[in-house]
């Protein structure tokens, strides 16, 4: 709202400047590049910041790819891992055991939590876990 209140003031003081004096009014560059700059960093925090940090993750899932996990192609086809090289995949999917070759960049989601992520997330609890028994003894006055 305050940019749009911005825009208003300026157009209306380039239109009075020319009115009361018949002279076209000096431009004020400082408060373009300002708006400028204010314009990029909001794309990129808002935009380009979080797509950046999604991908990130994407090639983490893909990298960690093991034989045996579930994954799910773009395509939606649920399958698991039997064999796996630097760029492709074999899959095997169905009752019939069908083997389907993919491509990695084609895997959507990894179905299966593996050891290290799941103690990555035991160690984030086990630290909340201490923050909070150790706030609650500051808190009862037990401090030593």
């Amino acid at each position: 709202m305050e940019f749009i209140n911005s825009l208003n003031l300026i157009m209306m003081t380039a239109a009075e400047g020319t009115a009361a004096t018949g002279e076209p009014m000096e431009y004020n560059w400082t408060g373009f590049w300002i708006m400028t700059i204010a314009f990029i960093l909001i794309f990129y925090f808002i935009l380009i910041k979080p797509q950046k940090k999604k991908e990130k993750e994407t090639k983490q899932m893909r990298d960690s790819i093991q034989i045996g996990d579930e994954i799910t192609t773009i395509g939606g086809i649920v399958g698991i891992v039997v064999k796996k090289s630097q760029d492709t995949l074999v899959i095997e999917t169905g009752g019939d055991r069908s083997k389907i070759r993919i491509k990695t960049w084609a895997v959507q989601e990894n179905a299966t939590v593996h050891d290290m992520m799941e103690s990555a997330a035991a160690s984030k609890k086990s630290k909340k876990e201490e923050k909070s028994s150790k706030n609650d003894i500051e808190k009862s006055g037990e401090v030593d």
